[in-house]
């Protein structure tokens, strides 16, 4: 599943032909993704003027002047792809469609973007932008990690005395948002924490490094176009390249990156996820 720098490539991909456009035609081309689409959506989109393209979390938001905000969550195998372009920046013709495209928006620009979904575990709804906050997808999530609230104060205290492991913590996105499993795992290595750790038992100087840790790791995925395993795809269709820097994720068996570790990196599971981890020099 895509995480916050998949997320927030596609969100910048999209906002040259988006933001500031008008969406002439939206086509729904089926009644549900993960959940049903909300009620008359493509009627409340048709018209809008899409004001601001952000991302929250793993979700991408487009703010309407009609005052609703559609959010969209990509899931395991959604994207979101622009053709026809008329800033040149992606240099493709309208495709013929394809079976799986189930939402389709087309803007006074002449662009058309594309959400195409093969296992329909994305999503779209469409909420008061006044009152997004309180959407039940919005509301539980923590503070941004490449914000100013995600510091090591804050860390240090939603850590304390958590009894369950500091992978499964990381994870947790009431603590902080966007971070995934791959991300997750990158972190820890950099770290050298144990991600079996008791996320309570780790020093207040071992969380605090975290902070600085998880801006990096991330900061590096964007700048690369995020990581592409399977299904991802950038909003020009390309691929995204911070795959191939992984230094844990995806790496069992390799010998460990860490300078003078003589290590190997081995893989658990955790939460019915895979970790990824040197349990030589990661304690």
């Amino acid at each position: 599943m895509p995480e916050l720098p998949e997320v927030e490539t596609v969100r910048s991909g999209l906002a040259p032909s988006m933001e500031g456009q008008v969406i002439t035609r939206a086509e729904v081309n089926r009644p549900d993704l993960r959940w049903p689409f909300p009620e008359n959506m493509a009627t409340r989109l048709s018209g809008a003027r899409v004001t601001a393209l952000r991302r929250r979390s793993k979700y991408v938001l487009a703010d309407l002047d009609t005052g609703e905000t559609l959010i969209i969550h990509l899931g395991m195998s959604g994207r979101m792809t622009v053709s026809g372009d008329p800033l040149g920046q992606f240099h493709h013709d309208h495709p013929a469609p394809e079976k799986h495209d189930h939402v389709v928006f087309h803007m006074d620009n002449g662009a058309r973007i594309t959400f195409n979904d093969p296992r329909r575990f994305g999503a779209m709804d469409l909420a008061k932008t006044a009152n997004l906050e309180d959407h039940w997808l919005i509301k539980p999530i923590g503070p941004e990690p490449l914000g100013n609230a995600f510091n090591a104060p804050y860390l240090i205290e939603k850590l304390a005395g958590k009894n369950t492991a500091i992978k499964t913590a990381l994870l947790d996105q009431r603590i902080v948002a966007g971070l995934g499993n791959i991300y997750v795992c990158e972190v820890l290595f950099r770290a050298h924490i144990n991600p079996k750790r008791k996320a309570g038992a780790l020093s207040k100087q071992r969380v605090a490094s975290l902070v600085p840790i998880v801006r990096e790791v991330l900061s590096e995925a964007i700048a690369a176009g995020g990581s592409s395993l399977r299904d991802y795809r950038q909003a020009d269709g390309e691929l995204g390249y911070f795959q191939h820097g992984f230094q844990a994720y995806d790496r069992e068996g390799h010998p460990c990156q860490t300078p003078d570790c003589t290590g190997t990196i081995a893989r658990i599971t955790q939460g019915g996820r895979s970790t990824f981890y040197c349990p030589q020099c990661q304690r």
